[in-house]
């Protein structure tokens, strides 16, 4: 299963005490990219239970809602140079 993530910060994610949530208790950190609480966990992952595992997807939000799309190819810059080069 493919899915397209972007990400407004990098680097590792440093947790201590002060991230656990006294209400949630345990603390889960997100790894889909699609939580509303990043960088922690609110269970929107379940939206990907029936990715096909082949497929290549994109979260988008459209009229407040996040839809998901599928990807046809994923091209790079430098790829879509590289026929003009010979």
């Amino acid at each position: 299963m493919g899915r397209l993530i972007e990400h407004d910060a990098n680097g590792p994610l440093k947790l201590d005490a002060s991230d656990v949530d006294p209400e949630k208790g345990d603390v889960a950190v997100c790894r889909c990219g699609l939580s509303d609480d990043h960088p922690f966990c609110d269970g929107s992952h379940r939206r990907t239970l029936d990715e096909d595992e082949e497929t290549c997807y994109r979260y988008v939000e459209t009229d407040g809602e996040l839809v998901r799309r599928v990807v046809d190819r994923v091209v790079y810059a430098d790829e879509a140079d590289a026929g003009d080069a010979e």
